[in-house]
C-alpha cells in the first residue's frame, strides 16, 4: 500500500513537471484550451495528447505538440494585436521550468481556414524569440513559474489570411547532452484581418520537424546555467518583414539575454530585451545601408570622433547592421528618432 502511494506521488510530481498551453488571450479576449488527453471542447487551441516534452529535433510531434489534433474553432485577430499564452504544468499548476528560450512562429493555412488544415509541410516563419532578460540575468521563461504569461504582438504589417500561431518553450535544463533539450510547442488557429502585405521569403521559412537539429548551438547547450554565456537561438532568423515593420522596433529575443515584450513583436513576460546572438532581438533589423544618414543631412556642428550605433538584434553584427556617424557635440533629436525607429541602440558601442 505504502509503495503504491509513493509511486502515485512520484508520477504526480513527474506529470506536473511538464506542461501545455492552457489558454490564449487575444487583445483581452480569453480562449481556454483543453486538458491534454482529456475531454475535447470547442477551442482555438490544438489539443495535445500528453503534457510530456517532445524529445528529439526529428520528432514528428515538433509540429504542434504530442499527438496534436486540429481544433474546431477559429478567431479573428489583426496586425499589431497582443496575444498571451498561459503555460501551465500538467496538473494545472504554474509552469515548472526556468531555463531556456521562448519562440513564436506562424504558418499560413492557405485559402482554407485552419480548422481544415493539417499539412505537415506547412512553412513556418519566426516572428519573435526571447532568451535571458539581460546579461547575467535569469531566463524570461522563469517568469512563467511566478504566474506570468508569455506575451507577443502580431507583426503590424502581417498580410491578412489564415494562420497557425505556434508558441514554443525549449527547456534546456538537460541540454548539456545530445538529445536532452525538451521541446514544448503549442498551436492556435487564427484568421488575420487588415490589408497589410507583410509575408516571409521562402528562405526565411522552415518545416517542423526539419527546422532544428539536435546539435544546433541553441539546442545542445552545455552552458545553459551560465547567466553570462551568449545564447544562439535555433531555427531561422526573425522574418525580415517583421524586423522592418515600423512599430515592431522592440520585439525581443535574447542571446542568453532578452525577454518580455511591450513593443514591437516581442514576447516574453515583463522585461523588454533579447537578440539572436545579442542582447536584444528587436525585429527591426533592416539593412542600415539604406537608412544611413546622407551627406545632405550631416550635422554641421564640431565633430568629436565617430559614434558607432549597432542594431539591438545582433551580437555578431554585419556591416549592414551598423551606422557610423561623425558625432558632433550632441546628436540631434531627429537623428536619435531616426536611428531608434530603425532599431538601433542609442548608446554608442564605441566612439
Amino acid at each position: 500500500m505504502f509503495k503504491n502511494i509513493v509511486i502515485s506521488l512520484l508520477l504526480s510530481t513527474y506529470v506536473s513537471a511538464h506542461g501545455y498551453i492552457a489558454s490564449v488571450d487575444i487583445n483581452g479576449k480569453h480562449f481556454p484550451g483543453n486538458v491534454p488527453n482529456g475531454e475535447t471542447k470547442p477551442s482555438i487551441i490544438r489539443q495535445i495528447g500528453d503534457v510530456s516534452p517532445v524529445k528529439g529535433a526529428t520528432n514528428k510531434d515538433l509540429f504542434c505538440g504530442i499527438n496534436e489534433q486540429v481544433a474546431s474553432d477559429l478567431t479573428t485577430a489583426n496586425p499589431g494585436d497582443t496575444i498571451s499564452f498561459d503555460w501551465r504544468g500538467g496538473d494545472n499548476s504554474l509552469w515548472p521550468h526556468n531555463t531556456g528560450p521562448m519562440l513564436t512562429y506562424m504558418a499560413s493555412c492557405g485559402p482554407d481556414p485552419c480548422n481544415k488544415f493539417d499539412d505537415r509541410n506547412a512553412k513556418w516563419f519566426k516572428i519573435q524569440q526571447v532568451g535571458r532578460k539581460g546579461k547575467g540575468q535569469e531566463w524570461a521563461q522563469q517568469d512563467l513559474m511566478k504566474g506570468a504569461v508569455a506575451t507577443i504582438k502580431l507583426p503590424s504589417t502581417l498580410a491578412p489570411g489564415n494562420y497557425l500561431i505556434r508558441h514554443e518553450i525549449i527547456a534546456l535544463h538537460l541540454a548539456e547532452s545530445d538529445g536532452g533539450a525538451e521541446f514544448y510547442p503549442g498551436c492556435a488557429q487564427i484568421t488575420v484581418g487588415g490589408n497589410q502585405n507583410g509575408r516571409p521569403k521562402d528562405e526565411e521559412t522552415v518545416v517542423f520537424p526539419g527546422g532544428y537539429h539536435d546539435q544546433d548551438p541553441g539546442i545542445l547547450v552545455p552552458n545553459a546555467f551560465d547567466a553570462n554565456a551568449d545564447y544562439n537561438f535555433p531555427g531561422p532568423a526573425i522574418a525580415r518583414f517583421v524586423t522592418d515593420s515600423p512599430s515592431n522596433g522592440g520585439s525581443n529575443s535574447g542571446n542568453g539575454q532578452g525577454s518580455g515584450s511591450s513593443n514591437g513583436s516581442g514576447s516574453g513576460t515583463t522585461s523588454p530585451n533579447g537578440g539572436n546572438n545579442g542582447t536584444t532581438s528587436d525585429p527591426s533589423g533592416s539593412s542600415s545601408s539604406s537608412h544611413a544618414p546622407s551627406s545632405q543631412g550631416t550635422c554641421r556642428l564640431k565633430k568629436r570622433g565617430v559614434a558607432v550605433f549597432k542594431r539591438a538584434q545582433y551580437q555578431d553584427y554585419e556591416r549592414s547592421d551598423v551606422v557610423r556617424i561623425y558625432r558632433p557635440k550632441h546628436i540631434s533629436r531627429i537623428m536619435r528618432n531616426l536611428l531608434s525607429r530603425r532599431g538601433f541602440d542609442m548608446a554608442p558601442v564605441d566612439s
